[in-house]
Parts: C-alpha cells; sequence; structure tokens
C-alpha cells in the first residue's frame, strides 16, 4: 500500500465495497515450491472471504495446510501524463485504487463449496438482467457433481484490511478536476469520476 496516509483508505466499509463490487482479484501465499499467486472470483460476507480454485493449482496444497495468504483486489487506474496536470516540473505518474486483505485459509466441505458456488453464479447472473439467470439445475444430471470434484473451495478470516486510492487528495480541487477531465476525454470514465474531489474514494 501506498505509505502517503492521504491516500490512505481507512474505512473498513469502503475496502468490502470495492471487493464485492470487482468480484474478482489475486490471492497470494507461500508454497514449498516459492510464493504462488491464483487470480479467483470472491464472495464478501462480512471478514469471511470465500473463494475456488483447482485442486492442480501449485497453491493449492499450502492453502489445504491452512496457510496466511493476501487477496489483492485492483479497482481503476490510469496513466496521468505531466501534461495533464498543467503545473510546472511534473513527473508521469500513475493514480489508482486497490486493496489488500489478508488471513489465515482454512478449506470449505463439499456444502460449504456447493453453496460458495451458487451464490458466485447467482451474484454475476443478477449482474446480466434482464437475461434469465443461468443455475446448475440447466446441467445434465450428475455434470456439476463431477466438475466440482476438481476444485476445492476455501474461506480466509480477513484480520487486516489495507486500502489506497492514490487519487492526487495532495493537489487544489481545480487540479484534480483538469486531470479527470482529461482522463474522461481518453474514455477513462471510470478513473475519471474516482479523481474528482466529489468521488467515490473521498
Amino acid at each position: 500500500m501506498h505509505p502517503n496516509r492521504r491516500f490512505q483508505l481507512s474505512d473498513r466499509d469502503s475496502i468490502a465495497a470495492l471487493v464485492r463490487g470487482l468480484g474478482f482479484g489475486t490471492l497470494f501465499a507461500a508454497t514449498s515450491q516459492g510464493p504462488r499467486a491464483v487470480h479467483v472470483p470472491v464472495m464478501l460476507d462480512g471478514d469471511r472471504l470465500r473463494f475456488h480454485i483447482s485442486r492442480g493449482n501449485a497453491i493449492h496444497p499450502a492453502l489445504a495446510a491452512g496457510a496466511t495468504a493476501l487477496f489483492v483486489a485492483n479497482g481503476p487506474h490510469a496513466y496521468l501524463s505531466p501534461d495533464d496536470y498543467g503545473m510546472e516540473d511534473r513527473v508521469p505518474t500513475w493514480n489508482y485504487v486497490a486493496v489488500e486483505l489478508e488471513g489465515p485459509v482454512r478449506a470449505l466441505d463439499e456444502a460449504g463449496l456447493i453453496g460458495l458456488l451458487d451464490s458466485l453464479s447467482d451474484a454475476q447472473e443478477a449482474r446480466l438482467a434482464p437475461k434469465p439467470a443461468w443455475n446448475r439445475n440447466k446441467m445434465a444430471v450428475g455434470r456439476f457433481e463431477a466438475l466440482t470434484k476438481a476444485i476445492a473451495g476455501f474461506e480466509m478470516l480477513v484480520t487486516d484490511w489495507r486500502g489506497t486510492a492514490k487519487l492526487d487528495q495532495d493537489k487544489p480541487d481545480a487540479v484534480r478536476h483538469r486531470l479527470a477531465d482529461a482522463l474522461a476525454t481518453r474514455g477513462e470514465t471510470e478513473m475519471a469520476a474516482a479523481m474528482r474531489p466529489e468521488g467515490s474514494f473521498e
């Protein structure tokens, strides 16, 4: 996380909302083969982060043994040219929003894994409305159960919540609006909205 305190996201609800909104991120853990990462869709309920991975993934044995893991979710981000600032002696920079969740991991049982898969598909299918929602009852008998044998579900108890929203908060509002306008012109609308002083990360 960025060391500048002005860029820190300290509100747990804001961090949780970003994770839920993204629904996806990268999980890191130490393994016998060195550090490994896996990219996972997630469900966050309170301080419980649930996810699943392939049993063949190199990170699986460490997670199954109860490793402490680090989950990273990246929000909007953008390159900013010195020319965008309208200020002298600027250098290129990259603004971004990102969060880290850390904690011990435990394996889910079969019922927990199935519940996780149902929750994940329900949440993502809801975003596709008005399309009729898909569910596993549309699969051939036995197919879902066969596929779940190849994956494992896990739950992280989140003990540390960390976030960064590096959005030029140390610059005057007029400069931040100028930067947001430049980003919007380039089509980077999500980051443009975050950059404005009245944005969602203030």
